[in-house]
């Protein structure tokens, strides 16, 4: 019977157990969008971790969603993210980084520009800035021949990943952001070979994920999805034929894995499960949710089919997250006052575990 501390083959890594760290903002990027020592030691402490997913990496200034969050578009980035990549490794754990375009989930008081999307279509909600929550503005809507250079954008900071030493690198296709508003039914309304149909509204997807694999290879190259998710008010119709479709064309390739979120309902996860031929990340619960991720869960999972458990929040206090899993031990609360407020307090300040005579 599989365990969560079983080894696994993920690509070109072996893993020592089933554990995977999800990608979490953090909001702790020095000026320029620049990776700092705090992130160095930040993962190291979490390196038992089978992998590491990093916070998202925007792929290019326009593709920055929150104030705070690092880039891979820039050479300065690059230098500034290998020594957060040597600390994992050092520490004898393996990261893949989050590349994460914002499309209309950004705001020009962050990036100076306007954001783009598919559609003129707002997202629903306030977007963080500099100066506080505003209302998301709406975006301006891609030329079709435009779309190629946003989906290249992903490619770009691959390559920017993979030199900065990553060991690969996830495209976030979830939680409402550009490849998650392509394929919407409400943030895409678009007429041309990008909008409409299942077939049109995947077309992004698959042309990012094609590209960042020609550019790194498949086994450096994976994507995380959401069904049926609503993060910023997207909404998607025909859920089940929509990711059938989407993961049939992904299974071209042998890609690293896929990464699920708990959006749908369990039924279309495990068909979306038994549809996808290689790896598959499950995250058993809905991002900041009100349920957190615990064995229970994962456990359900693993006899489901998952191949690996993502934990979020439990990872934010516990840099021991594995071994409090393995032998029961508690898991700490995070305190989220301060999960976005800089600083190295709630940040580098959660201890192991401690044990008592």
């Amino acid at each position: 019977m599989t365990t969560l501390f079983d080894r696994y083959r993920l690509g070109g890594l072996e893993l020592p157990n089933r554990v995977v760290m999800a990608p979490m903002t953090r909001v702790r990027a020095a000026a320029g969008s620049l990776a700092t020592p705090s992130m160095a030691v930040y993962y190291a402490q979490r390196a038992t971790a089978g992998l590491i997913v990093s916070e998202g990496v925007q792929p290019s200034l326009v593709g920055q969603s929150n104030p705070g969050t690092p880039g891979l578009y820039t050479d300065e980035q690059v230098a500034a993210r290998r020594p957060v990549t040597d600390a994992v490794h050092a520490n004898g754990g393996r990261i893949f980084a989050q590349i994460m375009h914002g499309g209309r989930v950004s705001h020009p008081d962050t990036t100076g520009l306007q954001p783009v999307g598919p559609s003129a279509v707002a997202a629903v909600g306030d977007v963080f800035t500099p100066t506080g929550p505003q209302p998301a503005p709406v975006p301006r809507a891609l030329d079709t021949s435009e779309v190629p250079e946003q989906a290249r954008s992903y490619t770009e900071a691959a390559r920017r990943a993979v030199d900065a030493g990553f060991d690969g690198v996830e495209l976030h296709g979830a939680n409402g952001y550009l490849i998650s508003q392509f394929l919407s039914s409400n943030a895409n309304l678009r007429t041309d070979s990008y909008g409409g149909p299942i077939a049109h509204r995947i077309r992004f997807a698959v042309e990012a994920v094609t590209a960042t694999v020609d550019a790194v290879g498949a086994a450096r190259t994976a994507i995380r999805l959401s069904p049926g998710g609503t993060f910023w008010g997207v909404e998607e119709t025909e859920v089940p034929e929509l990711y059938a479709a989407l993961l049939a064309e992904l299974a071209r390739f042998d890609l690293a894995y896929v990464y699920l979120e708990a959006t749908a309902e369990e039924e279309v996860l495990v068909e979306l499960r038994r549809a996808w031929p290689s790896s598959l990340i499950m995250n058993p619960v809905i991002p900041m949710g009100p349920k957190q991720a615990d064995r229970t869960a994962a456990d359900h999972w693993l006899g489901l089919g998952a191949d690996l458990i993502s934990f979020g929040r439990a990872f934010i206090a516990n840099p021991d997250l594995v071994e409090r899993l393995r032998t029961g031990l508690p898991v700490a609360p995070a305190d989220t006052a301060t999960y976005y407020q800089g600083g190295d307090a709630g940040y580098l300040t959660y201890p192991a575990y401690q044990y008592t005579a």
